[in-house]
């Protein structure tokens, strides 16, 4: 099967400007957006079609495509998203006279369970930079913020100096939709961005830059290079298990949820706007409730 290569159209460009003025589309969502909808245009292309000649039968026959190609659900589904936002801007534009999406029914994808870490494992793993260098400093105090504060990656690298109040002890943070929350972030967190700020900071800024953890060339980090210093100290301490960028982000939130902490509260600090997006840590929860359950009660 041919590779597509995408091939952008306008009416992507507009329908994107619209949705962020009318809901702050964030950026990564903009781009996934932009990235689907291109690569249907450039099927729509191969069949002959441009976006506002669809209609329904065409959707489904790239749905039927897309399973040949062995695109997941979730890819699909989130496509079907963006072609469904797609197609109710351009009829309120009077640029068609009817929804294609109409009728299309989004795939059954299932929520996976994010693989957690133990506690044991995140102390080995903020344990595991070399604080005799500026990087290993900076990553350090990276570490214990994400660990303490629950941050999306995204969030953690574009940190700014005038985000963070040393003095309360609290971040402010813009997130999906450009939501405000404020995250505390404790006494263990403080105490490592305060060394870094002391000790570190001045060694990796080469310019004038407000980011907080700037990279070694002085810049803002990308997600990918936050990535790879993960990698390699989950290797340094000899961590196994698979680690995803946003581990730390769901250790935060079950290791709350196992030591007493209430939903809407975990809700708050990770910044979600839904609570069903948050009781996936439940199950995690329970789960290993029910493992010291059965490990130390004499019925268990």
């Amino acid at each position: 099967m041919p590779e597509l290569i995408p091939l952008h159209d306008p009416l992507v460009d507009q329908f994107l400007d619209s949705l962020w003025l009318e809901k702050g589309l964030a950026e990564n969502t903009r781009q996934a957006y932009s990235s689907d909808l291109a690569l249907f245009n450039a099927w729509l292309h191969t069949q002959g079609l441009s976006l506002i000649q669809v209609e329904r039968e065409q959707i489904l026959d790239h749905l039927a495509w897309r399973v040949n190609a062995a695109y997941t659900a979730r890819s699909t589904a989130r496509l079907l998203s963006a072609l469904r936002g797609l197609y109710r801007y351009a009829l309120r534009e009077h640029l068609i006279k009817q929804d294609p999406t109409l009728r299309v029914g989004m795939p059954r994808v299932g929520r996976p369970l994010p693989k957690v870490m133990s506690e044991a494992h995140v102390e080995a793993l903020l344990r595991a930079p070399d604080l005799d260098t500026p990087l290993g400093l900076r990553d350090r105090a990276m570490l214990e913020l994400l660990y303490a504060t629950g941050l999306r990656v995204t969030e953690l690298v574009s940190l700014t100096l005038d985000q963070v109040s040393v003095r309360q002890g609290v971040l402010r943070i813009f997130g999906k939709g450009g939501r405000e929350r404020l995250l505390p972030f404790g006494d263990e967190a403080l105490h490592w961005i305060e060394r870094y700020l002391k000790e570190a900071r001045m060694h990796l800024v080469h310019g004038a830059t407000e980011v907080l953890f700037p990279s070694q060339r002085g810049e803002q980090m990308t997600r990918q290079t936050f990535w790879y210093r993960i990698k390699l100290h989950a290797k340094v301490a000899g961590i196994s298990v698979t680690i995803s960028p946003h581990t730390l982000r769901h250790a935060f939130a079950t290791h709350l949820l196992n030591h007493g902490a209430d939903l809407r509260t975990v809700q708050m600090l990770l910044g979600h706007s839904d609570l069903s997006t948050t009781q996936i840590y439940t199950h995690i929860a329970i789960v290993r409730l029910q493992e010291l359950h059965a490990k130390h009660h004499p019925r268990g």
